[in-house]
């Protein structure tokens, strides 16, 4: 079975107007990002969902495939439901368009238990936290799970919380998620939640709401560009793996 990639991008962004427009390596950030996705063998369809007519036309201008979507989607979720909805996939995969670094096998990974576990109504990714200050950065969202590998709860607090002398597993979560169809169409409809707001983290809303979402571990991690130093650093990242 293939899955819809969904790749939403906004023009807007407090921090850094324009950063899917951004260049990185002479080319923008949301064409890394719409090559990587290409390149996942469950890709199917691979869709730019934005509210800009210039990130339109820079999709368009690379061969990509780009759709506008309502200026009132309140979210990058709204905006992949919004594509879905019109689209049959029964599997489809939210990659965020500020995540250059994302890789094929992300993708494959997410749709392949979706598949495999239909009962699953949501599943993302994580990786171990690898740099002791990263667990204290509010930017960097932590998660914690249970024993079968279901969220618990999603932070940008160092979670869990080491009282006792002792040492943790810090998980990062990563912004790439895969849903069922059922799912996403009814997320948005979904009343927002008060930890949602509080931590603005827009997955809190499932599991508030009573929803399990999976996540899966994966060796590689992502680098968000939210800032100008972040796409200074995936510069370097982008170097450093030739």
């Amino acid at each position: 079975m293939s899955a819809l990639v969904v790749i939403p991008a906004r023009y807007g962004s407090t921090r850094f107007p324009g950063k899917p427009l951004a260049a990185l390596q002479g080319k923008p950030v949301i064409r890394h990002v719409y090559e990587q996705a290409s390149r996942a063998a469950r890709a199917e369809e691979v869709v730019v969902a934005t509210d800009d007519q210039r990130i339109l036309e820079a999709v368009e201008s690379f061969g990509g495939r780009a759709v506008m979507t309502s200026p009132a989607a309140r979210s990058g979720t709204e905006r992949v439901a919004e594509v879905a909805r019109a689209r049959r996939a029964s599997i489809i995969i939210n990659v965020q368009g500020d995540e250059p670094l994302v890789r094929s096998e992300m993708v494959d990974q997410l749709a392949a238990c979706l598949e495999e576990h239909r009962a699953i109504p949501m599943a993302s990714l994580m990786t171990r936290l690898r740099r002791g200050e990263d667990v204290v950065n509010p930017n960097i969202v932590k998660v914690v799970v249970d024993r079968d590998g279901f969220a618990l709860y999603f932070s940008r607090a160092p979670i869990p919380f080491v009282r006792a002398q002792g040492s943790s597993t810090y998980w990062k979560h990563l912004g790439i998620y895969g849903y069922q169809r059922h799912f996403l169409l009814r997320f948005p409809h979904l009343e927002p939640t008060p930890l949602e707001q509080l931590e603005q983290l827009e997955q809190l809303r499932a599991l508030e709401h009573g929803y399990r979402i999976k996540l899966l571990e994966t060796v590689h991690d992502t680098v968000g560009v939210d800032t100008p130093e972040d796409l200074r650093r995936v510069e370097q990242a982008l170097a450093a793996h030739g």
